[in-house]
């Protein structure tokens, strides 16, 4: 007997905002932040955040529905997951790419609409322009934004330290470096190795900052460089992290081409997104990213692993191979 259909899955989906929107509130208000110190009762965060007394039991009992908050004994707290990862003051803290969806990327995608219709950027562009020139040019936007790159490349940058053979390797560059989160994670978990931050010059402040946290300034140091202008660092591995993305078809071509001319013979390109599945029927989340890319830039968009695969291929690279990372983040590993 065949089950009659029901609307139910299609009603989550529609109305899943509401529980994003209510986590990115309560990142934005430094809920998790707060309770990292202690539990608290529904009166003292009411206190301690401003939140009013007609709003803050849905909205911290609709945390803990959503898994985010535990209640005990009438006291809220911190789940093991959002206290690991959504507390500022740690350094596993991720929440810097929720502060900017919530900041950005949410009301961008209320035009998802005009986008699909017209092709074009929605955020701050509205047009074919640069959305990095524009959004670099706000030193509050471009911390926010460098701070989100972390959040979300973290889990990658650990990945990457750990799988990728570095033994082989003295040299590496990570282009595109915003703050620095790869670098750091390659340089702590392999003491042979000096790497470098390779971005716009605007971001050398960021980057330095971030390094010095991690007492690793005599190992890593920042390059200033447009990789559309300029030629790569020469370096024993090139790394791109959520960077071809940001591109149309003929500009990541042209990247690849240049990150093969910049290395040596045996030199490794690791490049890694959250690719598409090469059916493209499960990584949902890949998928999206490269409708994000639509609302956020004038041509980039996500692709597969066989995708970047030919593309390399294309540039001279001879050996690849694509390898899990960590979530939805996978690499593709390409040998000159």
């Amino acid at each position: 007997m065949s089950l009659e259909p029901t609307p139910g899955k299609i009603l989550e989906m529609g109305l899943a905002f509401w529980g994003s929107k209510t986590l990115l509130s309560a990142v934005e208000i430094g809920l998790f932040s707060e309770l990292a110190k202690g539990p608290l009762t529904r009166e003292q965060v009411e206190q301690k955040l401003g939140i009013h007394s007609r709003s803050s039991r849905d909205f911290l009992d609709a945390l803990v529905a959503l898994g985010m908050l535990q209640r005990k004994d009438g006291s809220y707290s911190n789940t093991p997951d959002t206290d690991c990862f959504l507390d500022r003051k740690k350094p596993s803290y991720v929440g810097g790419i929720l502060e900017m969806a919530n900041a950005r990327l949410y009301p961008f995608w209320g035009s998802l609409t005009d986008a699909l219709r017209t092709g074009k950027p929605q955020n701050e562009t509205k047009s074919d322009a640069n959305a990095f020139e524009k959004l670099y040019s706000d030193p509050d936007r471009m911390e926010g934004f460098l701070a989100a790159m972390t959040g979300i490349s973290l889990p990658a940058a650990k990945a990457i330290a750990e799988k990728f053979p570095w033994d082989n390797y003295t040299t590496f560059a990570d282009v595109g470096c915003a703050q620095g989160a790869t670098p750091v994670q390659i340089a702590l978990h392999h003491a042979h190795v000096q790497g470098i931050g390779y971005d716009l010059g605007v971001v050398q402040p960021v980057f330095e900052r971030y390094v010095r946290t991690h007492a690793l300034s005599n190992r890593l140091r920042f390059q200033s460089g447009d990789f559309f202008k300029d030629s790569m660092p020469n370096v024993d591995v090139l790394i791109m992290g959520h960077v071809l993305h940001d591109w149309n078809l003929e500009q990541k071509k042209m990247l690849l081409k240049k990150a093969w001319e910049a290395l040596p013979t045996g030199g490794a390109l690791i490049v890694y997104e959250a690719l598409i599945d090469d059916e493209r029927k499960t990584n949902a989340f890949g998928l999206l990213m490269s409708l994000n890319m639509l609302v956020e830039t004038s041509g980039g968009f996500d692709y597969s692993g066989a995708d970047c695969i030919e593309w390399m291929r294309e540039a001279g690279f001879k050996s690849t191979r694509v390898e899990h990372l960590a979530g939805a983040d996978s690499m593709v590993v390409a040998i000159k």
